[in-house]
């Protein structure tokens, strides 16, 4: 058998130890993508601005939830219809695993943007459908049914929003920029709650008790339609992104080799894991700060509705101006770094926040909510970058949308119903620290963070795992080129490269002179 016939088997070489140490899979300029910056922008501005009218959706409801309490449930106690209220809230959230595992693997499968146009689709029509439902004034029963089952709509669309979004925006971010580029998808989410907030927090000012309950409240409901029209059309404009592209004509030529994708998922079951605990933290922190303070103010703190509402909005307005210097931080000094200073912050900031929350002053209560907003921004402006860069871009959408929603499901957005629960449960018996539960809640999901945090591998600057390094200018092909082969640097110690090196052929072997080492002087 000839030398060469020994080390073949089909396309693929079969090494030996010797060989394995010897030889690097070649990263050539074909490896590497090049994203021009106007396209960037656009899929970014388009993602962020069509996820940002599917957070405006799902924050309404949140805003309205006192309000929604009293036009789709009968008479009672207040205690009892409001906690009912956030368990129609929570009642989304159980769907949306479903969604994730629906339209994860179909959007690894025939594309990233046809999937997000879908769910645009599905959220309006859902949001639209509550503002639509009769009260239960009107047909009894059947209100609180129907409620029941616009948000499992809502919630349905939803599992495979996030996952989708933050997977578009990472497969076309320029390595160096991921962080930056992600935190966009935040801004996207925060601008659309602030204009739900700010839609509800007008009508509440503006409008007599009686007519909101009548009929105002259903406006914000209603606008939903057009809006998610215009989202709708901001997606359909979207290109496929280049990874995935690549791993479609890569699947094309390795056809009998393809692997199921439930195997794929069992082999990521560490980074799921990591994936849940990262997503426990920043969810629970998210849905407390910015769906659940609003009603704590109001039903716990005895404070009027509006003001709690603006509050809020001037608060994600201030994490707006700042999100993406976060994001910066975040590809300067790495993802783990910054994460970590956000599960600290909760931990040591939690509890003197909500004791100036707790003193009820417009000061006090804006101090204290703009200091777990802050820390918030640790997670909103970094999230986006960490959590697609668990995945190798054949699972990446089903195994961050399954991921991602059983987390938010179990922990994130149950977090307003457990909190109101144990509150109501701690004060019935008496004990004197019941208002302080919200921060021992988020004191609790801050350390779970950290331990998630401490597993996480730094992935700031690499690229994503099974796809080669994407940039920003034909001029930086080159270096990336130069940084791989160099054993020394950054790039080339990465997990990236150690498995990118290993996976396919063609090989440089380890006596292989580097590219241009031919054009060097003998002896340099």
């Amino acid at each position: 058998m000839a030398p060469n016939e020994a080390h073949q088997h089909g396309d693929r070489p079969l090494r030996t130890k010797g060989a394995a140490k010897r030889a690097r899979r070649k990263l050539t300029e074909d490896d590497v993508t090049v994203v021009e910056e106007s396209l960037l922008k656009r899929a970014v501005a388009a993602a962020a601005l069509g996820n940002a009218m599917e957070w405006f959706d799902f924050g309404i409801f949140a805003y309205l939830t006192v309000t929604i309490s009293k036009v789709f449930l009968p008479e009672g106690d207040p205690t009892s219809n409001l906690v009912a209220t956030f368990g129609f809230f929570a009642a989304a959230f159980i769907v949306r695993p479903i969604g994730g595992a629906v339209f994860g693997p179909i959007g690894d499968k025939i594309g990233r943007q046809k999937v997000l146009a879908l769910t645009m689709i599905l959220m309006a029509a859902g949001t639209l459908m509550i503002g639509l439902i009769p009260s239960y004034a009107t047909i009894g029963f059947w209100a609180p049914v129907l409620l029941l089952v616009a948000r499992f709509v809502q919630g349905f669309s939803t599992g495979g929003e996030y996952g989708g979004a933050a997977t578009f925006i990472a497969e076309y971010s320029p390595d160096k920029r991921r962080g930056f580029m992600g935190s966009w998808l935040e801004f996207g989410t925060l601008a659309g709650y602030v204009l739900g907030a700010s839609i509800v927090t007008v009508l509440q000012y503006a409008m007599p008790e009686d007519a909101l309950l009548s009929w105002g409240w259903r406006i914000p409901f209603i606008v939903a339609g057009p809006l998610g029209l215009i989202g709708l059309y901001l997606r359909l404009k979207l290109e496929e992104t280049p990874a995935f592209q690549k791993q479609q004509e890569q699947a094309a030529e390795r056809e009998s080799q393809k692997t199921p994708f439930l195997k794929l998922f069992a082999e990521n079951w560490r980074s799921l894991i990591v994936c849940i605990g990262l997503v426990l933290v920043f969810n629970v922190t998210d849905y407390m700060l910015l769906s659940y303070m609003p009603t704590y103010l109001e039903t716990n703190l005895g404070q009027n509705a509006t003001f709690g509402l603006i509050l809020i909005v001037i608060v994600m307005i201030l994490m707006m101006v700042v999100i993406t210097f976060g994001g910066r931080l975040s590809d300067r000094f790495g993802r783990r770094p910054v994460l970590a200073a956000g599960c600290i912050g909760f931990i040591v900031l939690s509890w003197p926040a909500l004791k100036l929350v707790q003193t009820g002053t417009g000061i006090g209560v804006f101090v204290g909510l703009l200091l777990l907003g802050l820390v918030l921004v640790t997670f909103t402006s970094t999230m986006p970058s960490t959590l697609p860069a668990l995945f190798p871009t054949i699972i990446r959408y089903g195994a961050l949308a399954i991921a991602f929603n059983v987390s938010v499901s179990l922990f994130g957005g149950t977090t307003p119903l457990a909190t109101q629960a144990l509150i109501a449960g701690a004060k019935d018996a008496g004990l004197s620290w019941a208002e302080d539960i919200p921060a021992f809640y988020l004191m609790l999901a801050a350390v779970i963070g950290l331990v998630a945090v401490y597993f996480t591998k730094e992935t700031a600057a690499t690229p994503l795992m099974g796809s080669g390094p994407t940039v920003a200018h034909e001029d930086e092909v080159a270096d990336v080129i130069k940084d791989y082969n160099d054993p020394t640097s950054e790039l080339a110690q990465s997990d990236w490269a150690k498995d990118f090196s290993t996976s396919e052929i063609p090989v440089i072997s380890g006596d292989s002179p580097k590219p241009g080492a031919d054009k060097e002087p003998a002896g340099s």
